[in-house]
């Protein structure tokens, strides 16, 4: 299918008819000004300033570190790049688990200071109030559920979700009660294919799949992952568009031999 490139401004409304027209959702990650804009101009419908920054951007080992000032100032770099894709920031660990009234300025404050046009949160059940104050606030709020990398702790490894029964009970339930608390749309991590397609055709809201199979209404992968600039982390989910870790390793030797041997800069380099 196309990139509709009619739609000027990618809005909650517009991702909403694309579930009901069974057009798929293009969501990426993207943490500054330069790729955003490429992100844009390509026709990305969605981009999420992640917490995975606190992993691609700031090296840190899982997204637990990363501040809410440090989102805000990734998701500022963001919508500076933007004109028509949806922008979506990641409230970080700590800003919304704790109180609703905490999660309600937390999300006011990323609103206020970035230009973005939703947060993101994780959790189900025990999240639900934040939710409900946030959207009742006039923020649209994403879910995200499955495996959920805030908790990573609390689970002890990066395997598939919802593969128990039990699980996957909580996880429709879940899904049901993110819906019913005013989220525009949720994204599913991990979880096995079919359960990803029931709980799809079961919400009125879209879902972002990552790891989650193709049923989902859109699907989410990281740049760094999906331009393959990161070469350690191979998923089965990750479709690799490019190999720019080895282009830009290419590229800097190249300069590096021709500083060295004097042949850059040449004569029609010079002023």
């Amino acid at each position: 299918m196309s990139i509709n490139k009619e739609v000027k401004k990618i809005t909650t409304h517009t991702l909403q008819k694309m579930k009901a027209n069974g057009e798929k959702i293009s969501m990426l990650t993207a943490y500054d000004f330069s790729f955003a804009k490429i992100f844009d101009a390509a026709g990305i419908d969605v981009m999420l300033v992640g917490d995975s920054a606190s992993n691609v951007m700031a090296g840190h080992e899982t997204t637990l570190p990363i501040t809410l000032e440090q989102m805000i100032y990734h998701a500022q770099c963001v919508t500076r790049g933007v004109n028509r894709s949806f922008v979506v920031v990641d409230m970080p660990f700590g800003t919304y688990q704790s109180d609703s009234k905490v999660a309600l300025a937390s999300a006011i404050k990323i609103m206020k200071e970035t230009g973005a046009h939703a947060i993101k949160l994780e959790g189900g059940e025990e999240v639900v109030d934040s939710i409900k104050r946030i959207v009742s606030a006039g923020i649209p709020v994403m879910g995200h559920l499955g495996l959920t990398p805030q908790s990573i702790y609390k689970f002890g490894t990066y395997a598939v979700r919802a593969k128990e029964d039990a699980e996957a009970e909580k996880l429709k339930k879940d899904c049901q009660l993110l819906q019913e608390a005013g989220c525009f749309a949720i994204v599913l991590e991990k979880i096995p294919a079919l359960l990803a397609k029931e709980v799809s055709e079961a919400l009125t809201i879209p879902t972002i799949g990552i790891g989650a199979g193709k049923y989902c209404d859109g699907q989410v992968l990281v740049m760094h992952d999906m331009l393959g600039i990161n070469t350690e982390f191979k998923p089965r989910f990750l479709r690799q568009y490019a190999n720019l870790h080895e282009q830009i390793i290419n590229a800097v030797t190249g300069y590096i031999t021709d500083v060295k041997s004097q042949d850059f800069p040449n004569d029609s380099e010079s002023y």
